[in-house]
């Protein structure tokens, strides 16, 4: 059913019809339904006179339906503690002063939970309410950020028991019985307490890049960066501890561009690559630096550096989520945070990162960074 009425606002004749909340979007060129929260709208004497596509979708009800209806009927809204909202709030009877209610959650028939807010239109500040404006949103994205919470916290909190157990049970062991044992056996469970420390410590610089990453203020102190002496120091340190010189290839296309970038947030880029090529991957690791075209818009030129190992490599099915938090190969190991940190790392610097297949078989992880040159040295 749809309902008009007519009233008169600030000396004009209104006509509260059901097209009019869209007309005066439309003046914007915005239609409601193309917003992505539901809107809905009602008139001064409490009839819905808008109810947009979002709005039908999340309550599961019609707009057709609702349109024209009381406001109480078309969003029976409850509270957590079972009391009717509308009720409860009294847009039309309450307070001359309140302009709304602030978002929270409410609960609709069938127990779905739905965030409202609402906000009340009034030609005078403390006149009668002209329009009640409600937003509702879907609860399913926050409860997937708190799922996502909620593993994060889960993950952490194994990763941190085995290190943190084995330095609480050892540097226990050593003060209550340091005399029984040989300064081999000290130095031993000394050197896998501060194996354990350090785990630690990567695992919380791990969620301090992740924050920082999530909330936007990851920061980029660009310096000029030797690219291809940064991934000779990474080859020479896995050679310095047992890998094969000859595992690694390592091949530079000159001239490359002056690159300027992080040089401690490139390294930890470099790592995390060639960590991933040597324990997952198998059979030479070939790493190649090459100039290309900038991903930036405004540059010519970049870098691009690509890694890439002869192992099994990543299933297809698996590529569109190796970025994601939590994401492990095959072979499990690792808190899954290293990709998704990498990642952020690369679109700070303003560059783009891709995974797939090597022509040898295995994975090929290739990121490309603008030159990012200073301003002052354009």
């Amino acid at each position: 059913m749809r309902v008009g009425t007519s009233s008169t606002l600030g000396g004009r004749d209104v006509r509260a019809t059901p097209t009019a909340p869209h007309a005066e979007i439309a003046g914007l060129g915005i239609d409601p339904d193309d917003l992505p929260d539901g809107l809905v709208v009602a008139d001064e004497q409490g009839r819905v006179i808008c109810f947009n596509a979002a709005a039908a979708r999340i309550t599961a009800v019609p707009a057709a339906d609702a349109l024209g209806l009381p406001l109480e009927r078309a969003l029976p809204l409850e509270d957590l503690e079972g009391r009717r909202w509308w009720q409860l709030t009294d847009p039309y009877g309450g307070l001359a002063i309140r302009v709304g209610q602030p978002e929270r959650n409410l609960l609709l028939p069938g127990a779905r939970e739905v965030l409202v807010s609402a906000r009340y239109i009034r030609t005078e500040p403390t006149g009668p309410v002209r329009r009640v404006v409600v937003s509702l949103r879907d609860t399913e994205a926050r409860r997937r950020t708190e799922r996502s919470h909620a593993e994060l916290i889960a993950t952490v909190a194994h990763e941190l028991r085995s290190p943190l157990t084995s330095v609480k049970g050892f540097t226990a062991t050593l003060l209550a019985k340091w005399e029984r044992f040989t300064d081999d056996q000290k130095k031993l469970m000394l050197e896998t307490v501060d194996a354990d420390a350090n785990r630690v410590t990567r695992l919380i610089a791990e969620l301090l890049d992740i924050s920082r990453i999530d909330s936007g203020r990851l920061e980029v102190r660009r310096q000029p960066v030797d690219i291809g002496a940064a991934v000779g120091r990474h080859i020479q340190a896995y050679v310095a501890a047992g890998q094969p010189a000859d595992r690694f290839l390592l091949r530079i296309e000159q001239p490359l561009p002056d690159l300027w970038a992080d040089p401690d947030k490139i390294d930890q880029v470099l790592s995390n690559l060639l960590e991933n090529a040597v324990r997952h991957g198998e059979g030479t690791v070939t790493i190649d630096v090459t100039p290309t075209a900038s991903p930036r818009e405004g540059e010519d030129t970049g870098t691009s550096v690509t890694v890439s190992d002869e192992g099994t490599g990543i299933p297809e099915e698996s590529m569109n989520r190796v970025f994601t938090r939590f994401w492990r190969g095959s072979k499990r190991g690792g808190t899954g945070l290293g990709l998704y940190i990498v990642k952020g790392i690369v679109e700070a610097h303003g560059g783009t990162i891709t995974v797939g297949r090597a022509p040898s078989g295995g994975a090929e992880f290739r990121f490309t960074l603008p030159v990012g040159a200073p301003a002052y040295l354009a």
